[in-house]
């Protein structure tokens, strides 16, 4: 099972090793650099790897204070493919990632702003 141990300003601690960049973390414990088109917004470009995956749900999480949005169009493309979609700060994102308990999830967390 993967853990997100700890997410402060600026890093987060998976399975021992601090990530000091955006991440998109599976289910089956890869965690891979997560990279945006823009940086504060979220476009289906930056979430077709994720949904290539087919997992049964996305969350993301909009850095410490929320700034960054989820385009409408995005939130679009995941529900009609299917998958259930959380969006929420990243310290509360990061709470419903371990939550799951080892489903089929994908969490893409920006970890400043």
């Amino acid at each position: 099972m993967i853990e997100i141990e700890e997410y402060k300003f600026g890093s987060i601690t998976i399975q021992g090793k601090v990530y000091e960049y955006d991440v998109e973390v599976r289910w089956t414990g890869e965690v891979l650099k997560w990279w945006r088109i823009e940086s504060h917004n979220v476009v289906i470009e930056d979430i077709k790897r994720a949904i290539e995956q087919e997992p049964k749900l996305i969350i993301i999480g909009t850095g410490e204070s929320g700034l960054m949005k989820v385009a409408d169009e995005t939130k679009k493309e995941i529900i009609s493919k299917g998958i259930g979609l959380i969006i929420d700060t990243t310290e509360k994102a990061v709470k419903a990632f371990n939550a799951q308990n080892q489903k089929k999830v994908i969490g893409l967390f920006h970890l400043t702003c």
